[in-house]
């Protein structure tokens, strides 16, 4: 459980990290079988509904960019996903009723593995309201030779941040747009959790580290947020997301800034393929 300062603490700041929040055997599974992934990926050649690669991958040297949605490959992300003492936490910060918005399982390997631009979620995913928020697992210490999370604090209370260049939607936002040297780099251990609301600005650099940095990310809302671009299944598979709680027909509708991630130069299923339209990249030079 949190104690006020933490609660308070998330809702200035937009962030929160909480130690010893899974246990060693937990992290210790977890570890395992994301291995058993990346040794399955060894024989995959392009990306697919659950392998997301960096552009040198290859069976004798395999490098992933994400484990797309793993809860529903492997019961053991599933069982994080549920885990009681982390459901206990999210609580006292989005209430009781609870909706597992999505899962992934981003993949920093050594010497280089890939950057995520500055964003936001909800440039991504806006809801009728901003209950939601992201949880990372590290199953590595994530530091910042390894391309841990960066946040600039108090940037969830700011108004609608585009997304948008010439037009399209990119998935990042201008580099110009906010000071960089106010980024607060968010390290956490293994056991702990880090915390980030949906409005709160954040990226990460290259992991130029000789360790990987894996991180198992469950985004979640309160289940009386629904998304402005409208429920993608059926209504009976949507409310099995619910992991506490009770589900709910009435929507909360809150004055919150958006912009449509609207149009696409291309349909890209992932956050990699929208920034890479991005002219230049926040850690590297123009392209």
């Amino acid at each position: 459980m949190l104690n006020s300062k933490q609660v308070d603490f998330y809702n200035s700041n937009g962030y929160l990290t909480v130690e010893n929040v899974y246990s060693a055997s937990q992290i210790k599974l977890l570890s395992d079988v994301t291995d058993e992934f990346v040794e399955k990926s060894r024989l995959v050649t392009e990306e697919n509904d659950i392998f997301a690669l960096e552009s040198d991958h290859s069976e004798n040297n395999p490098r992933l960019t994400r484990i797309k949605t793993p809860h529903k490959f492997h019961s053991v992300y599933e069982q994080a996903m549920k885990d009681e003492k982390m459901l206990d936490i999210l609580e006292q910060l989005i209430g009781k009723n609870i909706r597992l918005q999505g899962s992934k399982l981003n993949m920093k390997m050594p010497g280089g593995g890939r950057q995520v631009e500055w964003h936001t979620d909800w440039g991504h995913y806006p809801h009728t309201n901003d209950d939601l928020l992201a949880v990372g697992v590290p199953l590595d210490d994530s530091t910042e030779e390894n391309g841990c999370l960066m946040v600039i604090p108090g940037s969830h209370k700011w108004t609608a941040t585009s997304h948008h260049e010439d037009g399209f939607f990119v998935g990042a936002v201008d580099i110009d747009s906010f000071d960089i040297k106010k980024a607060a780099n968010v390290t956490s251990n293994i056991g702990g959790v880090s915390i980030h609301h949906v409005r709160t600005l954040h990226g990460s650099a290259p992991n130029m580290s000789n360790k990987p940095r894996r991180l198992l990310l469950l985004e979640f809302c309160a289940a009386d947020a629904f998304p402005l671009k409208g429920i993608s299944t059926s209504w009976d598979e949507w409310n099995k997301q619910i992991v506490r709680g009770k589900p709910t027909i009435q929507p909360r509708l809150e004055k919150v800034p958006v912009f449509f991630p609207q149009p696409l130069k291309i349909e890209h299923g992932s956050i990699f393929g929208i920034q890479s339209n991005l002219k230049k990249s926040h850690f590297t030079k123009s392209k």
